[in-house]
């Protein structure tokens, strides 16, 4: 089993950056995809971005050239930098965990983490 938490959520005004960070525990997560999702108030959850066991990103167009995920092996922790922050980005963020998902689909993903709220201020 792999236990996901996340955390560096908070109260931002717009145009501005926090990080959040998904520590996984119970095994090394090494060779697993991770990502991160997000979900607003009356909304489906929506994928946001994921980083393959190797290395490699994707993003959802919406925040393109605004995130960035990345991963530290050794500390078995996945991270997600928002910049230009935007009311819209207003969320719960998740962090997931899976294998082999289909990085969209927030079905095919195992492990999530219980969420960490982002709140962006005009």
């Amino acid at each position: 089993q792999v236990q996901l938490v996340e955390s560096g959520g908070g109260l931002v005004q717009a145009g501005g950056s926090l990080r959040l960070s998904c520590a996984a525990s119970g095994r090394t997560v090494s060779s697993y995809a991770m990502g991160w999702f997000r979900q607003a108030p009356g909304k489906e959850r929506e994928f946001v971005a994921a980083i393959s066991w190797s290395g490699g990103p994707s993003y959802a167009d919406s925040v393109k050239g605004r995130f960035t995920i990345f991963r530290d092996y050794a500390k078995n922790t996945v991270y997600l930098q928002m910049s230009s922050l935007r009311v819209e980005d207003t969320a719960v963020y998740y962090c997931a965990a899976d294998r082999s998902p289909t990085t969209v689909r927030s079905d095919t993903w195992a492990y999530w983490g219980q969420g960490t709220q982002v709140t962006v201020s005009s």
